[in-house]
């Protein structure tokens, strides 16, 4: 038996259109055109902020050492910025920039592995690798990932996939093995071992390979912007990077293991409470109050101004925008919002009550690309001056697909259950006389799988003990940011 919001969001579709002009595809000259303060804001909006301080001065200053040979011919003088994101990846931008996030960087073991990254980044960038893959149009990139954007409208940006992943999509085979070599030549120039860039190529493979199975998406890696997604490291590749490294011989620094620890103890890991924080499939934001849960299989990815889930069938996000009290305006705003120039037919509006919270239900069908698509849109009302709203994208005549019990998991959280609410970091501690694996493991701050946790963040391999004196990294709980 459908539920009350299923049938709504079934209501069959009025000939109601949005009343706008012809839309016309972007070029891709006009895309190239975007100047680059504007690209670098819309990343940074999508991708958490800046971190600064001490972290993004090491990211920074290493990354303009490892690039000196590249700046001295002239070819390259990129900026390199670290992300509060907990997406693990780094990639460059056609406009020469390089951003590096912060989980990636808790997931690294040493400076030299940093320089590697950093290093292989900005060799897309000495090679033109990044403009020559800018063949299409942006808009018509980010909509790829179902259908194809909604031609001239902000549906492309809005719920295709991230603004920022037309800027992160794979490299080829032969862009990738270029990069890795002048990524060894420009690190080992700087006095950093070569032979550590594999060693975060085999971390980033089995925490890649960690997350989807803790996900349920081990087949699905369209759901989150990983390393592996738009970097794929095979067994070939990161035996021939072992190879071409030790050809290099350059010295082991004993003093990069503990500088580097030295700077990321303390730094925050996986989500900052400040913009909601994911566990599993549920996000859930102590400030604003309020949780919902994605499908099974699907990833959710947090920006600054609205929340990403993907899947195979579809996307969503989950958003707001200023609200004058009219929830159902509110709602046709939403569509208007992402469906902007194209003429659709909408569904009559829904009032419904979801978890004790007013709302109201809106679907749009138009015309993309690749087919026909279908918008839905369904605004909540948490208070008298405060409205959300989750929209999601599918193929035409899907209606809500997968993500109908998403949309009536929406939920206000007590004060009680967001307080509780508090961030990981990481907690740097020197292994003592009856430490082991387990028992180290024991002290992450998780309820699963943490031994597993606790190699993938160590660099171990299965079965690889620790060694008393050394130093390793935990995940732990600190103290509430509210």
């Amino acid at each position: 038996m459908p539920n009350r919001i299923t049938r709504a969001l079934r209501a069959p579709l009025a000939a109601v259109l949005i009343l706008a002009g012809s839309a016309t595809a972007t070029a891709p000259a006009q895309a190239q055109r975007a100047s680059s303060a504007s690209e670098h804001q819309q990343l940074l909006q999508e991708f958490g902020g800046e971190v600064g301080g001490q972290l993004g001065g090491l990211v920074d200053a290493l990354g303009g050492r490892i690039t000196a040979q590249a700046n001295a011919r002239g070819r390259i003088n990129p900026d390199f910025t670290l992300l509060n994101s907990p997406v693990a990846n780094a990639f460059a931008t056609p406009s020469g920039r390089v951003y590096v996030t912060r989980q990636l960087l808790a997931l690294m073991n040493s400076e030299d592995e940093l320089a590697f990254v950093l290093g292989h980044e900005a060799a897309h960038i000495a090679a033109n690798h990044s403009r020559q893959r800018q063949t299409g149009s942006v808009l018509t990139q980010l909509g790829a990932a179902i259908l194809g954007a909604v031609t001239g409208s902000s549906l492309a940006t809005q719920l295709a996939g991230l603004a920022g992943q037309s800027y992160i999509a794979g490299f080829s085979r032969n862009q990738e093995l270029e990069s890795d070599r002048l990524g060894l030549r420009y690190m080992a120039a700087n006095g950093y071992n070569p032979l550590e860039s594999a060693e975060i190529l085999d971390t980033l493979n089995a925490y890649g390979t960690m997350q989807a199975r803790f996900s349920g998406r081990e087949d699905d890696q369209r759901a989150q912007p990983s390393w592996n997604s738009t970097h794929p490291t095979s067994t070939q590749r990161v035996a021939q990077i072992r190879r071409e490294a030790q050809q290099i011989r350059t010295p082991a620094n004993a003093a990069s293991r503990d500088r580097y620890f030295s700077m990321i103890d303390g730094m925050l890991f996986d989500d900052d409470p400040r913009q909601g924080v994911i566990e599993g499939r549920t996000f859930r934001h102590p400030d604003l109050r309020f949780a919902f849960d994605a499908p099974q299989g699907y990833g959710i990815q947090n920006g600054t101004s609205a929340v990403s889930v993907r899947g195979r069938d579809g996307q969503a996000i989950f958003s707001s925008m200023p609200f004058n009290g009219n929830l159902e305006q509110y709602a046709l705003q939403a569509v208007q919002r992402h469906i902007g120039q194209t003429q659709a037919q909408l569904s009559q509006p829904e009032r419904l009550i979801v978890n004790g919270m007013p709302a109201v239900a809106v679907q749009a069908r138009a015309r993309s690309q690749s087919g026909v698509v279908d918008l839905t849109v369904m605004a909540y009302r948490s208070s008298n001056d405060q409205a959300y709203y989750m929209a999601t994208l599918t193929q035409g005549g899907r209606g809500t697909g997968a993500f109908g019990p998403m949309f009536q998991s929406v939920r206000r959280l007590t004060a009680q259950e967001a307080a509780e609410i508090r961030p990981r970091v990481i907690d740097v501690v020197t292994v003592g006389a009856r430490d082991t694996v387990d028992t180290l493991a024991r002290r992450m701050a998780y309820t699963t799988y943490q031994t597993e946790r606790f190699r993938v963040l160590n660099g171990l391999t299965a079965g690889e003990p620790v060694q008393p004196g050394q130093r390793v990294k935990l995940v732990v709980y600190g103290n509430p940011t509210r």
